[in-house]
């Protein structure tokens, strides 16, 4: 553990809405919450994992290892039943190269095109690694379970939020607020574990 910079935790992501969604999250605890643009960190690291717990740790111990800071990264995508789990750990780069959010919600919808409602199950899933300079601390698990929309709603999110439809609630991801979503989120159950080990584990630290 670098005790030096223990005051810090680096969200290791270079996604804004991670990196807007998480350090809202993470303000529960007294670790001063940094991102790669703050700490002039300019890391591309390749997700080769084949889970999202392996891609999850190679993000976070890469990011750790560069910045000698503790630092956390989320691995989450979608699973959608009718497609045999898909986009699953290529959620962000399901629908080829360069695709952007609404690219890969158009390719997805298309793939469901006659697919009824009740066959249209999916979950939201994300997987938080805890990681210092010597490896990974802890490992989060959060899920959301809902529904393929058969169009997008919503203005609020990012990613596949404006099709996936929580029958509990009524609404899309993206209609949402922010409190709604931190809520029931995949990433907002996965992060309240994640806050819940900082704050403990935060007493027994000492600043040398």
């Amino acid at each position: 553990m670098l005790e030096a910079h223990i005051s810090k935790l680096l969200l290791a992501t270079n996604n804004a809405g991670k990196v807007r969604e998480l350090s809202a999250l993470l303000t529960e605890t007294s670790f001063r919450i940094t991102n790669p643009i703050t700490e002039g960190i300019d890391l591309d690291v390749e997700e080769t994992g084949t889970t999202f717990e392996e891609n999850a740790a190679i993000k976070a111990l890469a990011f750790a290892q560069n910045a000698g800071l503790l630092s956390i990264a989320d691995d989450s995508g979608l699973e959608v039943d009718a497609l045999f789990g898909e986009p699953g750990v290529r959620s962000a780069r399901y629908g080829g190269e360069g695709a952007s959010d609404a690219d890969r919600i158009i390719y997805i919808l298309n793939k469901l095109q006659g697919i009824s409602w009740d066959n249209r199950k999916a979950t939201f899933r994300s997987v938080l690694a805890l990681a210092d300079i010597n490896g990974i601390i802890k490992i989060f698990h959060g899920e959301c379970h809902g529904y393929i929309a058969f169009e997008p709603k919503g203005v609020g999110g990012f990613g596949y939020d404006p099709i996936f439809y929580l029958p509990s609630i009524g609404k899309s991801m993206s209609e949402l607020n922010t409190e709604q979503k931190n809520e029931i989120s995949h990433r907002g159950i996965a992060v309240k574990k994640a806050v819940n080990y900082l704050k403990h584990w935060q007493r027994d630290i000492r600043v040398t």
